[in-house]
């Protein structure tokens, strides 16, 4: 297997939890999928849980070599959980094509959080 891309990215929980007061639910529903707003709304603290998956979802665009540009978008990027708890990535749309482009064949994902920051690490294999 050869490295696609690396991506790394930080996410402050109090910015998140700005976001979502100010748009009022509008910014989960644009930038999170239904699973991913299902499992963080059941947390204590939503927005920390928020933060992990905008950092990962960053990270991944970042790792693709592309942003959120050619056809990269957010809702395309979903983080989703083994049973044991790990996390990983699931790609949708014109994201998983332009994975699939590059070669891609796993994506390996961590996420950390404290109460004030949230980070994801993301490799892609091919």
């Amino acid at each position: 297997m050869k490295l696609i891309g690396i991506g790394l990215d930080l996410c402050e929980v109090e910015r998140m939890r700005d976001l979502m007061t100010r748009h009022e639910g509008r910014f989960e529903l644009r930038t999170f999928t239904e699973g991913e707003r299902t499992y963080c709304t059941k947390n204590v603290d939503p927005a920390m849980h928020y933060a992990a998956r905008f950092a990962a979802k960053e990270a991944v665009a970042k790792a693709l070599g592309t942003g959120f540009a050619d056809g990269v978008g957010w809702s395309d990027i979903e983080v989703i959980r083994a049973e044991s708890g790990q996390p990983s990535i699931q790609l949708h749309g014109s994201t998983a094509q332009r994975a699939k482009e590059l070669g891609a064949k796993q994506i390996h994902l961590t996420l950390t959080h404290t109460k004030d920051t949230a980070a994801a690490s993301v490799v892609i294999m091919g």
